[in-house]
This record gives structure tokens, sequence and C-alpha cells, in this order.
């Protein structure tokens, strides 16, 4: 049985070994893989935090319209940058001041 199994082993080894040749020798001339589905999961990440965001903007509008009605909502600061953020009568500063 040992040896029987010692056989399979050594035959699959050695078939393994010949794709491995046949398929180093055929690598030069492969297509190369295509971009697109990388492509297609970079624009859908941007459109679902598109819409993430859009999202997020409107229920933070409607729960301070809840707390001040017929008041002017002020920006919201953004969730995930934490650098500087300043704000002056409702315009956003550029970044040298």
């Amino acid at each position: 049985m040992a040896s029987y199994l010692w056989r399979k082993y050594s035959d699959y080894v050695y078939t393994k070994w010949e794709r491995t040749i046949l398929w180093d020798m055929m690598e030069p001339y492969k297509k190369p893989k295509s971009f697109t589905p990388l492509v297609t999961i970079y624009i859908a990440a941007f459109y679902t935090g598109v819409i993430g965001s859009a999202i997020t903007e409107q229920l933070y509008k409607e729960k301070y319209w809840e707390d001040h009605p017929g008041e002017a909502v002020p920006l919201m600061k953004p969730k995930f940058y934490s650098g500087p953020w300043k704000v002056l009568r409702g315009e956003t500063l550029p970044p040298n001041q």
C-alpha cells in the first residue's frame, strides 16, 4: 500500500513538473490580463461613495431641520478628515489661511 501511494505521489509530482515546464514555455505568448474588472470595481466603489455621502448629508439636513425648523443648515463637518477645517460665514476658507 505504501509503495502504491509513493508511486501515485511521484506520478503526480512528475506530471506537475511537466505542466510547469510547458506553461513556462507558453508564458511569453499569453494574452495579457484585462483591466476591465479592476476598472469596473473602482468605478462602482467611487459611485457607492458618492451615493453614500449624498445620503449621509441628506439625513444630516433632515435631522437638523427637525431640531431647528426654518433655519439654514450649516455645513456638515467631514467625518473622515481630521485636519484643519475652518468655516467663516458659511464659506470654507482657502487652505493657506
